[in-house]
């Protein structure tokens, strides 16, 4: 299986389309924050407006989509003269529709969803993200047709729709993480194949010991190029990666096997149990055996 496939496979990835925006000029719309485990998006089918998250203003265009990983509150709003109006919404079978309250006239044409993700390897995927992740889909032949399907789908909108919704939209995030034309490194979609190379051995077998001297030698690099090009590439240490995909990896066999924190464990790299406890509530913010139990497994540890 490739890497982008495993790690929404690993993230246990759902997604939903809640809203569609069918906005007018001179329009607000806030957005709360979500959910614990859940993350917005927004694809914008037609015209321009901005968002304005905690961390700045973005400019979002026809063609582009918005993901913001840790689902923090924000706002849309589109351009014109005179105070900002808000909105209207209609709900409706598959999702509701909103509306500007001033005006019949659209000028954008935006779906708003949210995607869910388990408390485990989910948040640590999500985490690594760009924040926000801002991709320009137009750049992409595959993506545009999925969005065109959106779009009619949503149009005639029937017996399935939120069902195929959902599906897309799951579908176009995984177009997103292999899309390398990102403003800031995005470690999923990178575009040296060398590295590539590096990473895809280190997904497809965490548990086995992978020094950068091993790294680099996959990667048909001198060890200090390596290390460079993997921090400028993906935007993140080699140990951070290391970490960050075994710690997925061990997130799936606490909630899916019986196997013992000690064995995790090993089977993902670390040599000792405290270390990999220690490593593992550093990153989700819960022991290996607390995650366990907050999954409904119920494997009995044995007493040392």
């Amino acid at each position: 299986m490739d890497t982008v496939s495993r790690l929404i496979g690993l993230a246990r990835l759902a997604a939903s389309v809640d809203k569609r925006c069918l906005l007018g000029r001179t329009t607000v719309m806030d957005v709360p924050d979500a959910g614990d485990g859940e993350a917005w998006f927004h694809v914008l089918l037609d015209g321009e407006c901005t968002v304005d998250l905690p961390s700045g203003q973005l400019a979002l265009k026809a063609g582009e989509a918005l993901v913001v990983p840790n689902g923090e509150r924000h706002r849309v709003r589109t351009n014109g003269p005179g105070r900002l109006h808000g909105t209207v919404e209609t709900a409706g079978e598959s999702y509701d529709t909103i509306r500007s309250s001033h005006t019949e006239d659209d000028v954008i044409d935006l779906f708003c969803g949210r995607y869910t993700y388990g408390s485990g390897a989910g948040a640590i995927l999500f985490r690594t993200l760009p924040d926000p992740l801002h991709v320009n889909l137009s750049t992409s032949d595959s993506v545009a047709m999925l969005t065109t399907i959106m779009r009619r789908e949503a149009r005639e909108s029937g017996a399935g729709t939120a069902v195929i919704l959902g599906a897309l939209s799951s579908a176009l995030l995984a177009m997103m993480l292999r899309q390398s034309d990102h403003s800031v490194p995005l470690w999923t979609a990178v575009d040296d194949p060398r590295i590539r190379t590096a990473i895809d051995e280190v997904v497809t077998a965490p548990g086995e010991d992978w020094p950068i001297a091993r790294l680099s030698e996959t990667a048909s690099m001198s060890r200090a190029t390596f290390i460079r090009h993997f921090t400028r590439t993906t935007g993140m240490t080699v140990g951070a990666f290391l970490t960050h995909v075994r710690l997925m990896t061990a997130a799936e066999l606490l909630s899916t096997t019986d196997l013992t924190v000690a064995t995790v464990a090993g089977r993902v790299g670390y040599k000792s149990e405290s270390a990999f406890s220690r490593a593992f509530r550093e990153s989700t913010g819960q022991t290996p055996a607390k995650f366990r139990r907050s999954t409904g497994s119920h494997v009995v540890e044995p007493h040392l």
